[in-house]
């Protein structure tokens, strides 16, 4: 399925997934001591009433000195060739009891998980069991063995995947995965692809097919993934360290004209908000992004935050667009001594 489509300028690479959180004070510590993320940086916005938490896997060997919250973490931040999770933190909301956002996975939603690779998946369910986590499958039920679903703390979906070869990557786990459902291919590839992604593996299972993308940044120049086996391209995709973007199409839904999954983003479906992508140039990717003929939930200028935007992917989306380097966001910096 390759794409025609022009690409977007500016070199944009796969920067963040975002998700809404309920309690920091649960998820932050899930992420980090449980799933061996580092904050590497913050934004609070006290004006506003909400915060963000931005984590990731950083690579092996690296220490992370900055503090997040600083202009120095912002920098590094918006700098990133990796891809973040984003958290976001609307304030109160922890001591709200009618408070809960929706996880996906209900009839008609498009957000399914989030996954990370480790060497031995029984081992590591194992142990995030002793440390209290639930699960939605554990890698020994259900037909396909070996692979497993956690609950975060708001029950969002975790996935934990096995690497096809150990003791190569020495993080425990990595964050190697984002699964969104979606309605036609042959619109939703070629509009990722634009963006600099490359499809590293797709697999059609009867009903259903997956499609695996990989940022630019996450990507071996010198492979033709579309020549390797389906064997070949899941295991060279498994030892990949930034994560891939999982679309999943079930079969017959580019026929149904009014079909439509749930964006994340809808009163009573809040939970998963969007992926984000940096550019070199705003104004001049989102020129190349409205040719594609989606639109944008907010354009560069609009609303109070100047030099940011959202388009829309095929399925509805929302696909945040942010300089690299980042902009003044009017966020309340920490001090950086």
């Amino acid at each position: 399925m390759a794409s025609t489509i022009a690409k977007i300028v500016g070199r944009p690479t796969w920067q963040q997934t975002m998700l809404r959180i309920k309690d920091p004070s649960k998820s932050i510590p899930f992420y980090t001591d449980l799933m061996g993320m580092t904050i590497i940086d913050t934004l609070d916005f006290p004006q506003w009433k909400f915060k963000l938490w931005f984590l990731t896997t950083l690579p092996p060997g690296q220490k992370y000195t900055l503090k997040p919250g600083t202009k120095e973490a912002h920098d590094y931040m918006w700098s990133i060739e990796g891809t973040a999770l984003e958290l976001t933190y609307n304030y109160g909301s922890e001591e709200d009891d009618s408070q809960k956002y929706h996880p996906g996975n209900d009839e008609g939603d498009g957000f399914g998980h989030l996954g990370f690779n480790t060497d031995d998946v029984y081992e590591a369910c194992d142990t995030l069991e002793k440390a209290g986590v639930t699960f939605k499958k554990k890698p020994e039920e259900g037909r396909m063995k070996g692979i497993a679903f956690a609950y975060d703390p708001d029950g969002y979906w975790v996935e934990i995947l096995k690497r096809a070869e150990t003791n190569k990557i020495p993080n425990y786990f990595n964050f190697s995965q984002t699964m969104l459902r979606i309605k036609d291919p042959s619109k939703t590839i070629p509009f990722y692809e634009a963006f600099g992604m490359t499809v590293v593996r797709q697999k059609d299972y009867g009903d259903f097919s997956n499609y695996f993308l990989a940022s630019s940044s996450n990507v071996d120049t010198t492979v033709d993934y579309s020549s390797l086996s389906d064997i070949e391209a899941k295991a060279k995709m498994s030892m990949m360290f930034g994560p891939i973007l999982e679309l999943t199409h079930n079969h017959g839904t580019e026929k149904e004209e009014d079909f439509k999954h749930n964006n994340g983003n809808e009163e009573g479906k809040q939970g998963f908000g969007h992926i984000g992508f940096i550019v070199d140039d705003v104004y001049e990717a989102c020129d190349s992004i409205r040719e594609l003929g989606y639109g944008f939930r907010k354009e560069p200028d609009g609303g109070g935050m100047k030099g940011l935007a959202f388009a829309y992917d095929p399925d509805g989306y929302s696909i945040e667009i942010i300089k690299r380097g980042g902009i003044e966001f009017g966020d309340k910096k920490v001090d950086e001594s």
